[in-house]
C-alpha cells in the first residue's frame, strides 16, 4: 500500500502543473519525442552485440517504474519499448537529437502558453520520470486520475 500512495502522490503533484488540455497535448507530443529522441541517440552507443545504451536506460527505467507501481510500470515500459523499437528502425542519432529538442520546445510551449507555470521537474526532478507514467496512466487508467481544478478547461 505504501508504494501505491507514493505513486499516487507523485501523479497528483504532477497533475497540479498539467491541468489544461493544451498543456497535456503539448506534453503528450513533447514527452513522446523526448523519449524517442533519447532512445535514438542512445541506440548509437553499442554495449554488447545488439544491446545498446538505449536498452540499458530501459532496464534502469523498468526497475524504477516497477518499484513505484508494477502495473503502471509495466504499461509505461511497454510504451517505452515501442518508442525504442521505432528508434532502432529509424537508426539515426541525428533524428533523435531533433526529436529531443523539438520535444522540449513542446514542453516549454505547454507551460508558457497554456499552463502559465513552471515545469514540475524544476521543483522535483522525479517528475522527469513521472511524466511518461502520467501520460500512460491517462490512457490506461491504472491509478486514480486527478480531476482538473474548477475553472480549468475539461
Amino acid at each position: 500500500m505504501r508504494r501505491s500512495r507514493k505513486i499516487d502522490a507523485l501523479l497528483a503533484d504532477y497533475a497540479e502543473a498539467h491541468r489544461t488540455p493544451g498543456n497535456v497535448a503539448c506534453h503528450t507530443a513533447g514527452i513522446s519525442l523526448i523519449v524517442f529522441g533519447m532512445f535514438s541517440m542512445l541506440s548509437a552507443v553499442p554495449i554488447a552485440g545488439r544491446l545498446t545504451a538505449a536498452e540499458a536506460l530501459l532496464a534502469a527505467a523498468l526497475v524504477a517504474y516497477l518499484a513505484l507501481d508494477p502495473a503502471l510500470g509495466a504499461a509505461t515500459i511497454g510504451a517505452a519499448l515501442l518508442l525504442d523499437v521505432l528508434a532502432h528502425l529509424v537508426a539515426d542519432w541525428r533524428v533523435g537529437v531533433v526529436a529531443f529538442v523539438v520535444g522540449w520546445i513542446f514542453q516549454g510551449i505547454g507551460h508558457a502558453v497554456y499552463e502559465k507555470n513552471r515545469p514540475a521537474f524544476l521543483r522535483n526532478l522525479a517528475h522527469l520520470l513521472v511524466g511518461p507514467a502520467y501520460l500512460v496512466n491517462k490512457v490506461v487508467r491504472i491509478r486514480p486520475l486527478v480531476d482538473p481544478a474548477p475553472g480549468a478547461a475539461p
